[in-house]
């Protein structure tokens, strides 16, 4: 790697020839923590789904809007799986903005992704990064218990926003889910997003051939498989969506068969 390139939240020993879906998800944000195998990977997944950057941006408000819809019903604690790397309107700076006390445990277990959040987060005592993989619920909801800004007792949001289209079939998904809802008391929410076949086939069939080539494979749901993660839980109006439908702020423009990902949000009864 270019010399420029090793700076503070590039841990010793990391591979930036290996590309990762957090670091490609950067780059279609805009960021600036990523490499040029990211950078790479990126340009060939924007051939197979062009409007790529549009989506990463409707799915980084939707995770907005999830947030400030569950602290509007008294949510001020969140677990964030797969949280990736930190850019603008990170869970910790919309929940702190709307509560100062509001306590934010980040999961994730990509190297950049956690240094860069141990940077950010470094004085901030109310949030956190734990470095475990969301796949292993035993050993998230152990560190998140640990990290003392957590009270299991007390209702959570739970965040899995764009991150379960990486987790395959035969890990299976839908128990993952379930661990972390029985973790949770009554009146905790979960927020969903990933990428479906439903919307645009063509370009989804292309991003899986384009991914299978890296460190990261994706595994696009239907609407009814989504459904299948809210065991448990009341989904809220408007239901499993496309992005840009998911209670939507003023006026909506974009074109929701474009989305690309679904999303939704239930309360757990």
């Amino acid at each position: 790697m270019l010399m420029s390139e090793r700076v503070s939240w590039v841990p010793e020993g990391l591979d930036t020839g290996k590309p990762s879906a957090a670091r490609l998800y950067d780059y279609l944000l805009g960021g600036g923590h990523n490499f040029a195998a990211d950078r790479a990977l990126a340009e060939k997944f924007l051939q197979a789904q062009p409007n790529a950057r549009t989506i990463a941006r409707l799915n980084r408000a939707f995770l907005r809007r999830a947030v400030l819809f569950m602290m509007d019903r008294g949510i001020r604690q969140f677990l964030d799986l797969g949280s990736g790397i930190p850019t603008v309107g990170n869970v910790h700076e919309i929940a702190q903005k709307a509560d100062p006390e509001a306590h934010v445990v980040y999961v994730d277990f990509e190297d950049v992704a956690v240094a860069h959040s141990q940077l950010i987060l470094e004085d901030d005592p109310r949030a956190t990064i734990i470095q475990e993989d969301m796949t292993k619920p035993e050993a998230v909801l152990k560190a998140a218990q640990e990290s003392g800004l957590i009270d299991f007792s007390q209702p959570v949001g739970v965040l899995t926003v764009g991150v379960f289209h990486f987790v395959p079939p035969e890990a299976d998904p839908r128990t993952i889910v379930a661990t972390y809802r029985d973790a949770v008391p009554e009146g905790s929410y979960l927020a969903f997003s990933q990428f479906t076949q439903d919307l645009q086939p063509e370009e989804m069939a292309g991003v899986v051939e384009v991914m299978k080539k890296s460190q990261n494979p994706m595994f696009p749901r239907t609407r009814s498989e989504i459904e299948g993660f809210f065991d448990g839980f009341e989904v809220v109006e408007p239901g499993v969506v496309p992005l840009p439908l998911w209670r939507p702020e003023g006026q909506n423009t974009d074109d929701p068969d474009k989305a690309g990902i679904y999303a939704a949000v239930g309360r757990k009864v």
